[in-house]
């Protein structure tokens, strides 16, 4: 089963109506975007904490990683450098970051406040190579801007 982003958006909106705490409003995304989509195997945040700093935020699936400075990894370079990264092989991100051997591709989109500021980013990862498009970063990017982007 593929998610439908903006069904998915929808039921994510009516959830998150009048909520402005940033950690009910990541585990209620979290938890619909995990259970919408099969391919989805961990979802979750990170949190920017301090400056260049990211810590493990509201999550589905096995554990994370705890701590991910901007510096490293994919997670890292979404938050510096407030693009998506789409990875379709893991292995050949220069500086990737096992927090699950069976990571093969991921998503990472920076999350960002009314202000503009990035306040986390959404890791996706997946258990099959190259199985996340354009598509998806558009729809999770229009969700993440509905529900953060009011804050």
């Amino acid at each position: 089963m593929r998610i439908d982003y903006v069904e998915t958006g929808k039921i994510i909106a009516s959830l998150t109506e009048g909520e402005t705490d940033d950690v009910a409003l990541m585990a209620t995304v979290v938890c619909e975007l995990h259970h919408a989509d099969e391919r989805f195997d961990w979802t979750g945040f990170y949190r920017v904490v301090a400056p260049e700093l990211l810590k493990i935020g509201p999550y589905q699936g096995g554990h994370g990683c705890l701590v991910i400075p901007f510096s490293r990894g994919v997670c890292g370079a979404a938050a510096r450098t407030g693009d998506v990264q789409r990875v379709d092989d893991v292995d050949a991100f220069p500086g990737h970051i096992a927090c699950a051997s069976s990571t093969r591709s991921e998503i990472v989109l920076p999350v960002r406040n009314g202000s503009g500021d990035i306040i986390a980013v959404l890791d996706i990862d997946s258990d099959q190579p190259a199985a996340f498009d354009a598509a998806d970063a558009e729809g999770l990017a229009r969700i993440l801007g509905d529900v953060f982007g009011r804050l």
